[in-house]
């Protein structure tokens, strides 16, 4: 018997409800640090907010789909990653609304985040992909896994080239908020990078401890209640260690950093792909995607298809929709919405 196991079920949701918010607050800080390393490092926003936040802010989340997957819970791994793609980015929407001055994804042009989007959707194909053909595994690792880092890191180098060369600009407008270094605090100016460094890895180390401390809580009570693993990854776990992400965007977005706050969510995104390779690496009993089920790919599909509804408005730069926020906004929303109805319907019928 584990010690969990001798756990009430109240002490399981106090312990969920306490990582959850060491989760959070420590989501709450890195944010502002995230802004100063980009502009003094000379990364740019939406390169900071696609590696350093997007890293930072999902690093719980990786933690819950390593410790599930070696815990034999291939569809609660597997969809907790997928699921948090799916909520961090219905949270840029939310996000739209807290921007009065004009639609999000018009204000933060930046040519960074539409590449890192169809990355994404490049990313997510490759589990769908993997499910459609026979399970081959190398050392109980699916192929398709060990390509996603690979896909990764070489989009993090193109985008890298395409900011110091880009061929294509955004139009400017009145509305658009460009990337320029922000005067920093006399106590943040007196430290080193050195030690910015340090207190943001310490801040991951305490996200990570939190995710794992979710996990294994998630697990204990998705068991004892019977519940669908891909229903308590996707809603539960993935919403909870996405939180961040929520928190960081918009405190992004009230500093003026848009374009932090936009490659936050698409680069989080697409470093919750790397979950896969993790958690599939994590799960000895064969091929991640083929231990999954068609619950858990709906979130993939589901996933795809916001991601490809923000594409479109971040090309198409709506200056104001219905609320002063974008038309795919509203959509983002709907879409999620929807798909937790779905899911919900489903796993109850």
């Amino acid at each position: 018997m584990t010690m969990l196991e001798q756990w009430s079920m109240v002490g399981l949701l106090t312990g969920f409800a306490l990582a959850a918010l060491v989760v959070l607050f420590s989501g709450l800080r890195i944010t502002a640090l995230a802004d100063t390393l980009a502009d003094r490092t000379g990364l740019g926003e939406a390169i900071s907010g696609a590696v350093l936040l997007g890293a930072a802010t999902s690093f719980s989340g990786t933690i819950v789909s390593i410790t599930g997957a070696l815990d034999g819970h291939a569809s609660l791994a597997y969809s907790n990653s997928i699921g948090g793609i799916a909520a961090q980015t219905a949270f840029l929407a939310i996000a739209d609304l807290t921007y009065r001055k004009a639609n999000l994804e018009h204000a933060a042009a930046e040519l960074a985040n539409i590449f890192q989007a169809v990355v994404l959707i490049v990313l997510l194909t490759l589990p769908l992909i993997a499910l459609s053909l026979k399970e081959v595994t190398v050392f109980a690792v699916h192929p398709l896994s060990l390509l996603i880092p690979v896909v990764y890191v070489s989009a993090l180098v193109a985008t890298r080239s395409l900011k110091e060369a880009p061929m294509w600009k955004p139009v400017s407008t009145r509305h658009t908020r460009e990337d320029t270094p922000e005067r920093e605090d006399p106590a943040t100016r007196r430290k080193s990078n050195l030690r910015l460094f340090a207190s943001f890895a310490l801040l991951m180390i305490l996200m990570g401890l939190g995710g794992w401390v979710i996990a294994k809580t998630a697990a204990e009570v998705t068991d004892r209640l019977s519940l669908s693993q891909s229903l308590v990854g996707a809603l539960a776990t993935a919403v909870v260690t996405s939180l961040p992400e929520l928190v960081t965007t918009i405190a992004a977005v009230r500093r003026g950093a848009l374009q932090l706050a936009v490659g936050g969510i698409v680069g989080g995104n697409i470093f919750d792909t790397l979950f896969l390779t993790a958690a599939d690496v994590s799960y000895r009993e064969g091929s991640l995607y083929h231990a999954t089920g068609m619950a858990d790919q709906f979130w993939t599909v589901t996933a795809i298809l916001m991601t490809g509804v923000l594409l479109g408005g971040l090309i198409l730069r709506q200056r104001s929709g219905p609320g002063r926020i974008g038309v795919e906004s509203l959509a983002l929303l709907l879409i999620y919405v929807v798909a937790i109805g779905l899911q919900a319907t489903n796993s109850s019928g």
